[in-house]
């Protein structure tokens, strides 16, 4: 559930992309609410980047123009001449600030313009070529994504300096979609992950990070950490105990479900508008086990949930109708099929709250901080969980 987190600028954002996202997410409010206006989606666009106001984002983008990194001029020809990229053109600059996987950046070569990563955060589910086999037979099947790059031994995965470095080809498309999303936009998602189920290649087991929790914390432990550390949010902590405590609950101790081979975590984050209007899928990187029905589930949490914690009926019934449009069937998405997303949003809030009270540095910790209090006032209910059950059982 890393959609609940706030969004990131990234470190040369525009007025442009923004408006953009603004636009897609009114078309998305529109589907339960048709009064809905652009100063609504704008409003509640500012609050997903953890600010107050629409002008308050917009002065943010503005101080941060310049921000992006540079990188050293000789790892970036390092990186160009293992992945035979040609002779640099112009500095490598970071994309964003590093996430679960690490850092992305932008190189540009005689040979076009490439998506590089570093990896200092990557702790991959499944080896890597197994992932680029799923990548590889999900283009064949008209998935479009930017293709992985293999270096001159054939590597996907590079050792260059002190960090590993991977690349990809750069598509080019606007910024990160966003959720609630147009039912439009949610039959494209359904069909997407209909044609990744329909490929069953095979996993050996669910995905940890939607299948166990990694702490054994109860809530109320964290809570008092967070107290007892002095947290500004720790109190929102201690009022979300009741709500992460019923979803915890929810799924039981059921068998599981076969997995296949897939995605994870197709959410807005990962999806991007390209040529034509097609989707573009990326984040590759965190492939692995889940059960379709899992997923499915999860895709309708990130994809079809309202700011006000309400499902958004037509961006659900838009994601099953895309999914059954492709397969052959719908998996059942009864309430315990939700098991792994709220599995998977545990781990996210306890991981969330751990960096807040180990930031040191005074911009991440702000970041932290903004991030945390988004997530637990934005939190889904067992509520929200048996409503988008409902929907899906008399859409499929």
């Amino acid at each position: 559930m890393r959609e609940a987190a706030v969004r990131t600028l990234p470190d040369r954002p525009t007025l442009e992309h923004l408006r953009h996202q603004a636009n897609d997410l009114l078309a998305g409010l529109r589907g339960s609410n048709p009064a809905a206006t652009l100063a609504d989606a704008q409003a509640w666009l500012a609050e997903q980047y953890g600010f107050r106001s629409w002008t308050e984002l917009k002065t943010e983008v503005d101080r941060r123009a310049d921000a992006a990194d540079v990188a050293d001029p000789a790892v970036a020809q390092a990186i160009a001449d293992r992945f035979d990229l040609g002779d640099v053109v112009e500095p490598m600059r970071s994309v964003a600030r590093s996430d679960e996987i690490g850092r992305p950046w932008s190189l540009r070569t005689t040979r076009g313009r490439w998506w590089v990563r570093s990896l200092e955060n990557w702790w991959p589910i499944v080896d890597v070529e197994t992932e680029v086999g799923l990548q590889s037979a999900a283009g064949r099947a008209g998935i479009c994504l930017p293709a992985p790059v293999r270096s001159r031994t054939g590597a996907i995965v590079e050792q260059i300096g002190e960090k590993r470095w991977r690349v990809n080809e750069w598509r080019h498309s606007g910024p990160p979609l966003t959720a609630p999303a147009s039912a439009e936009t949610t039959r494209l998602v359904g069909a997407i992950l209909a044609t990744l189920h329909g490929l069953a290649r095979p996993v050996d087991r669910i995905s940890p990070w939607f299948h166990h929790r990694r702490s054994s914390d109860s809530w109320a432990d964290l809570a008092a950490r967070a107290k007892a550390a002095g947290a500004p949010w720790a109190a929102d902590l201690a009022a979300a105990i009741t709500t992460l405590a019923d979803l915890d609950r929810i799924g039981g101790d059921g068998p599981d479900p076969e997995p296949v081979l897939t995605h994870t975590v197709l959410g807005p984050a990962q999806v991007r508008r390209g040529t034509g209007g097609r989707l573009i899928v990326t984040g590759w990187e965190h492939a692995g086990g889940l059960p379709p029905a899992w997923e499915l589930a999860d895709a309708l949490m990130h994809w079809a949930v309202d700011p006000d914690g309400q499902v958004n009926v037509p961006a659900a019934r838009g994601l099953v109708e895309g999914y059954a449009r492709t397969a052959s069937s719908v998996p059942a998405v009864g309430l315990a099929a939700f098991r792994g997303a709220v599995t998977s949003l545990a781990n996210y809030v306890h991981e969330q709250v751990e960096l807040a009270l180990s930031a040191t540095d005074a911009d991440d910790r702000r970041f932290r901080e903004r991030s945390v209090r988004h997530l637990l006032a934005h939190l889904p209910t067992t509520s929200t969980v048996e409503h988008l059950s409902a929907v899906v059982a008399r859409a499929a």
